[in-house]
């Protein structure tokens, strides 16, 4: 009888606090048919907004890597921009196929590979101003990023990296998102 007696009481208090949405059925658990229709007249229910989903927009931005151009190019609808670049030298090549932007970071730091050194942010950074991330497997990564070395553009001299400009991987960084196409073509 207890536990009756406080579902009573707690629907009766969530019709009281404004809970408009239950009032109805808070008010039938509470038998009071007399209330709820004396309520309905008097007190309407807003009309709630339509719900839409607060998704991206689908990104127009796809890229495309050119290895034996070395050069990549981003089409973003009716315009293509592109930009030198350098690619995996022999040993090391830039994979290729389909892959998508899985990760984006400003004025990285790098951990040396085999020295495990870590070179904070900075102008000596091999990984440049930005890294923009394509492609790993599950514990090595590629992906475009800066360069203080600018002679290194135009060749194959990366580890499977895609060096660019400092000013270049700025202005691509600004315009890609996690998810955006990305095709490396031979």
């Amino acid at each position: 009888m207890k536990l009756y007696r406080l579902l009573q009481v707690s629907t009766a208090v969530a019709c009281l606090c404004g809970w408009g949405i239950i009032a109805a059925p808070c008010l039938a658990a509470t038998g009071g048919a007399a209330a709820e229709s004396a309520v309905r007249s008097r007190l309407p229910l807003p009309e709630l907004p339509q719900i839409h989903p607060l998704l991206p927009e689908p990104s127009s931005i796809r890229l495309v890597l050119k290895l034996q151009e070395k050069r990549l190019h981003v089409y973003s609808g009716n315009q293509v921009t592109s930009y030198p670049v350098a690619i995996g030298k022999a040993g090391w090549e830039t994979p290729v196929g389909q892959f998508q932007v899985i990760e984006m970071v400003r004025e990285p730091g790098w951990t040396n590979p085999f020295t495990q050194e870590i070179v904070p942010p900075s102008a000596e950074n091999p990984l440049g101003d930005r890294w923009i991330a394509f492609w790993t497997d599950g514990t090595n990564y590629v992906g475009f990023h800066g360069t203080p070395d600018r002679s290194s553009v135009g060749q194959a001299a990366s580890h499977g990296c895609v060096r660019m400009f400092n000013e270049d991987v700025k202005a691509l960084y600004e315009l890609v998102r996690v998810g955006t196409s990305v095709t490396v073509e031979p």
